[in-house]
């Protein structure tokens, strides 16, 4: 444990971590937190009373009380800064040495190096992420493997921004007045520090991605952060750019009123889809059947409740002048001939849709998918950077079109849609605890947020005694013999039996108990830490 006034870093030192955690450093979280940490215990606090409401049979609308500032058409935000003009491909991913290098040289006109739901935040994976970045930006990546694979930047790297973590996790290796940090401070605070005036010289800036934001008033949390941090470190006022994912249902409703709150930072939001539909199932778990969604796999973005949420933030961006960013395409590439036309087939189609609705960018997982996501862009922009002309007033989106899951066209929830939820919780789960965030699985890149809207519906469909489709009926012993099932499986393929068998009890927790917790990773990070200080 090393200490640095008020300050105290709890994780295990490793080679060059005194780079990012300097006595400088730690003193700007510090002041961060003197700042904002009382305003984000309130929001959290906001946080809960919402969601008790909702539990006890409340709903969700648009805000009388902000109506002024949706309907004055006179605002704009900051729009794009240096790099983020032309956003037709990004590619997402943690922010590990390799991957930095493949996404960075992917021909991506962006890269989201992830701090959140693709990083398992393990002390390592943290702080080894910054160095990578910084290193990155310095140009001091030059690797080559023991096979004799050379790992360096060329000369047209993507623009970086940075998704720090979400205002609900906390940091449990750094103490703040006794007190664990908050993830999203530490994550944003040693990123701007080490790398906002370097990026600025490099004709960038230093942008972020903010993810699970709830309403508008974290918005202006987030804003509030960027002016006092620029005025910290000397940095010009309005040079941060944020992207707000908007992937919780609240948000949705909420799209000006983010954008107003951040306008003289904002660049855009993105279309968060799985953790939307996570988000969806979190809010309305106890209003009945109504809300039982079916197999994840047939939530497609086609889906009427989908399009309506898609179509309003393309509007609601391009009238404020902010780019649209598409949501994530899981598949990925595959060996096997046949399955991988099938998988390059969902995704060219995914992103053609997208183009053709006014986004102006969309996200992949995989290098290998770029030029399928540039392609079908390229179709709709050509030599344009974004369509931000594209104004979509054609589009009209009430609150029961976003809440409309009743008419989905999908179908009952199956037996092989409740054996893949199991599956892919379990593994993803044993990965993370693992110190893995990203990981393929069935064909799929998966991260905490597939992994939540499994665990999601598994509860919904067993607390609702839901009959699948194959007539089994979705009851808790049904769900434990499936994981015990997987189990074995995983065990039989070499897995860590003592990771598999913490993921099967976080999973048994977060997915059968009387309630729904709001975050499996909260609960999954806790026994992580415990685990590891046992271990040391």
């Amino acid at each position: 444990m090393s200490q640095s006034r008020r300050v105290e870093v709890l994780g295990e030192p490793e080679d060059r971590f005194e780079e990012v955690l300097t006595p400088e450093a730690l003193a700007f979280l510090a002041r961060l937190h003197d700042g904002f940490a009382t305003r984000r215990t309130e929001l959290l606090a906001e946080r809960g009373r919402r969601a008790t409401a909702l539990a006890a049979g409340g709903t969700l609308d648009f805000l009388p009380q902000t109506r002024a500032i949706r309907e004055d058409p006179t605002w704009r935000v900051a729009g794009a800064g240096p790099g983020l003009a032309d956003r037709r491909v990004e590619i997402t991913g943690p922010p590990e040495r390799r991957m930095t290098v493949n996404a960075l040289n992917s021909g991506a006109k962006v890269w989201l190096a992830d701090f959140e739901d693709a990083t398992a935040p393990t002390w390592h994976n943290l702080i080894t992420g910054h160095l990578n970045l910084l290193d990155a930006i310095e140009r001091r990546i030059d690797d080559t493997t023991p096979e004799g694979k050379r790992y360096y930047i060329g000369d047209n790297p993507a623009t970086i921004v940075v998704r720090p973590r979400g205002w609900h996790l906390d940091e449990q290796h750094l103490l703040i007045d006794g007190r664990p940090a908050i993830g999203a401070l530490v994550d944003f605070g040693l990123y701007l520090f080490h790398c906002g005036r370097p990026q600025i010289a490099a004709g960038s800036g230093s942008y972020f991605y903010l993810p699970k934001l709830e309403n508008h008033l974290e918005a202006r949390l987030w804003n509030d952060v960027f002016t006092f941090a620029q005025a910290e470190l000397g940095i010009p006022h309005g040079t941060i750019r944020a992207t707000v994912l908007i992937e919780t249902i609240t948000a949705a409703f909420e799209m000006d009123e983010i954008l107003y709150e951040l306008r003289e930072h904002a660049a855009g939001l993105n279309a968060g889809r799985w953790d939307y539909l996570f988000s969806l199932i979190k809010n309305f778990a106890h209003h009945g059947p109504r809300y039982v969604l079916p197999d994840r796999a047939t939530l497609t973005m086609t889906q009427p409740f989908m399009r309506a949420y898609t179509e309003l933030l393309v509007r609601t961006c391009h009238r404020r002048g902010a780019h649209a960013i598409g949501g994530m395409a899981a598949a990925i590439p595959q060996r096997d001939p046949e399955a991988n036309e099938v998988a390059l087939t969902k995704v060219r189609a995914d992103k053609e849709r997208e183009a053709g609705d006014g986004f102006d960018g969309s996200w992949v997982a995989h290098p290998g998918l770029v030029d399928i996501c540039r392609t079908a862009f390229d179709a709709v922009l050509g030599k344009r950077s974004n369509q931000l002309d594209r104004t979509r007033a054609d589009v009209e989106v009430t609150a029961a079109d976003l809440l409309g899951v009743h008419r989905l066209s999908a179908g009952l929830p199956t037996d092989q849609g409740l054996r893949s939820n199991v599956a892919v919780a379990l593994r993803y789960l044993t990965a993370w605890l693992g110190g893995s965030g990203a990981v393929a699985v069935f064909g799929l890149m998966e991260d905490v947020a597939t992994a939540e809207i499994a665990r999601c519906q598994i509860w919904q469909w067993q607390h609702h005694c839901t009959r699948l489709t194959g007539g089994t009926l979705a009851t808790a012993d049904a769900v434990r013999r499936l994981i015990d099932r997987e189990r074995a499986t995983l065990i039989a393929e070499g897995a860590d039996p003592e990771l598999v068998d913490n993921a099967v009890r976080i999973l048994e927790e977060t997915a059968l108990g009387d309630t729904l917790p709001a975050f499996l990773t909260t609960e999954a990070y806790a026994r992580h830490l415990v685990r590891v200080r046992t271990a040391a």
